[in-house]
């Protein structure tokens, strides 16, 4: 290995010396950080040096060929984060923005009981599963390939037969239930007892997204086309409608009541009779406004933030500004444009120039 990559890696296992010293091995969520591309190849410096609990270690050693599925499940949940909330007020960018020597991963997001941790433990979940279980279908792995229990069998009445490669979620599940859910016995304190129940509530309601959103796909056999049989088996949705999915349930969250007995309920005392379903997002704390700055909580506010001034929406400037106006600036933009072929040979393009009216938050 030459200087230069010996130099390299030294600075990759400096960094990753450096977060474990920061966010002890026991923390929920550390596991994030393998989602951040700037961090390298976590593979090449084995399961004992990432920021990974004990049992997730273990698990880690036993199953080494899952990491690349397992940083690409949390490069998914922080994507996916950053995509549903880009123009909101809190718009998930802690997790690409903060630096790890001042900042754990999402930060005071993680760990506030609010809508947001829901939304953020669910995702990251989906991503877990989507992941794993893509790797499973594309024969990566040899402890898993394709559903074998759709593999037989079907409809003749109907003309339709199992076939093809069915993703296997089921194992997906459950190695994200393995890798995430912590025990809630080995937690002392009712508060921490509350919020760590929360959190595998919505990791399995995350987990439950990918599996509800399974679609039946289908390929016609027969002469000309005639469709007379089907080969049918059953995939996964993109990782873009499950994200979309869990938005949904973000906005229609129910907020629970921090004490806990046999089991969760809802806060409000009228409202306890009504079931919580395992797809529901659970939160305990209302959320901040994020519209101010906070630095002890590592809010940025949302000053300075480019807004839509015609739109009502959330990324209009009323709702993203909270109210206090924005400031408009010209940006112009220079680009080639009218591009002609010349014989022979090269081409010509004219010059073009465009004014913008680009509103930012006071």
């Amino acid at each position: 290995m030459d200087r230069a990559a010996l130099l390299g890696l030294s600075r990759l296992c400096a960094l990753w010396a450096a977060l474990l010293t920061l966010f002890p091995c026991g923390a929920q969520g550390n596991w994030m950080w393998l989602g951040i591309a700037s961090f390298g190849v976590p593979e090449k410096l084995g399961c004992a040096s990432l920021p990974l609990n004990s049992r997730q270690k273990e698990l880690c050693k036993r199953k080494p060929y899952l990491l690349p599925s397992i940083c690409e499940g949390a490069r998914l949940g922080i994507q996916e984060c950053r995509s549903q909330f880009r123009y909101e007020r809190w718009n998930c960018l802690a997790a690409a923005a903060a630096p790890p020597d001042t900042s754990p991963l999402f930060g005071y997001e993680l760990s506030s009981g609010t809508k947001e941790t829901a939304f953020i433990y669910a995702v990251m979940a989906a991503g877990l599963v989507h992941s794993v279980t893509r790797s499973c279908s594309a024969g990566n792995m040899t402890e898993c390939s394709c559903d074998t229990t759709l593999q037989n069998g079907g409809s003749a009445s109907e003309g339709w037969h199992w076939g093809g490669c069915s993703d296997d979620v089921q194992y997906g599940m459950w190695f994200s239930r393995k890798f995430l859910d912590f025990p809630i016995r080995n937690t002392t304190g009712k508060e921490s007892k509350v919020l760590l129940a929360m959190n595998l509530h919505n990791n399995e309601a995350g987990r439950q997204a990918v599996a509800k959103l399974m679609s039946l796909d289908c390929r016609c056999h027969g002469v000309s086309g005639s469709c007379a049989v089907k080969t049918c088996w059953k995939t996964m949705s993109s990782f873009e409608k499950i994200g979309r999915l869990l938005k949904d349930k973000y906005e229609n969250s129910v907020q629970i009541s921090d004490k806990i007995k046999r089991k969760m309920h809802r806060r409000e005392k009228d409202q306890r009779k009504i079931p919580i379903h395992k797809d529901d997002l659970l939160y305990i704390n209302k959320s901040p406004n994020y519209c101010v700055e906070d630095k002890k909580l590592g809010i940025p506010g949302t000053q300075g933030r480019e807004c839509n001034r015609t739109s009502e929406g959330a990324d209009g400037c009323n709702l993203l500004c909270c109210g206090r106006g924005y400031n408009t600036h010209v940006v112009r933009h220079v680009e080639r444009c009218e591009c002609k072929f010349i014989w022979c040979c090269y081409v010509r393009c004219r010059r073009c120039e465009s004014m913008t009216d680009v509103h930012t938050c006071k």
